[in-house]
């Protein structure tokens, strides 16, 4: 689906995160699930199923346009095509800034950015604004959701030996997956 990287970790990403004796660790890397998810925002959405049950999470508080908006700008700013940057910052706009928008994001409201801007598109023009989303998830949301029931079902599953990626599935599927793969 995409592999999401905020802003924050290219500036130190998880391989050159460091141990208590300030050496490199590559620790993050050999984590995996839930565990992963725990080590921090970052590391959260960069796992799709982390993403996935994370949006699951802000759908029940009502504001999952949040982590959208951060994924529609991190994929906004690998567009090259002038065309498609502009089509996709006035999609951008139009589905997350604009006062019209049912799906509005909460930023600041001296960040907030006028059509104006949609003149002359750039692939950071939105950087400001997704730093904020993100800052608003990682201090307020992310620590919720690592409370959460969806989190704790998550985990526990994967505790147990059992996958979590399957939690949805019915019993007959998943016998009959079961009994299909042996």
């Amino acid at each position: 689906m995409f592999k999401a990287v905020s802003r924050l970790s290219r500036k130190r990403p998880p391989s050159e995160i460091h141990d208590s004796n300030s050496n490199p660790s590559s620790s993050l890397q050999n984590l995996s699930g839930t565990v992963r998810w725990t080590a921090s925002l970052e590391s959260l959405l960069e796992d799709e199923e982390g993403v996935k049950r994370f949006r699951e999470f802000l759908k029940r508080e009502f504001s999952e346009e949040n982590v959208l908006f951060w994924i529609a700008c991190e994929e906004f700013k690998k567009i090259q095509d002038i065309k498609q940057l502009h089509e996709r910052a006035t999609q951008i706009y139009m589905t997350f800034l604009s006062s019209k928008s049912p799906n509005q994001v909460n930023v600041e409201g001296q960040s907030r950015l006028n059509e104006s801007i949609l003149e002359h598109p750039h692939p950071l023009m939105f950087e400001a604004l997704q730093e904020q989303i993100f800052n608003l998830m990682k201090y307020d949301s992310y620590n919720r959701f690592l409370k959460s029931d969806i989190f704790l079902k998550c985990k526990n599953m994967e505790e147990s030996g059992r996958n979590p990626l399957n939690a949805d599935e019915s019993v007959p599927k998943r016998a009959s997956r079961i009994y299909n793969n042996t």
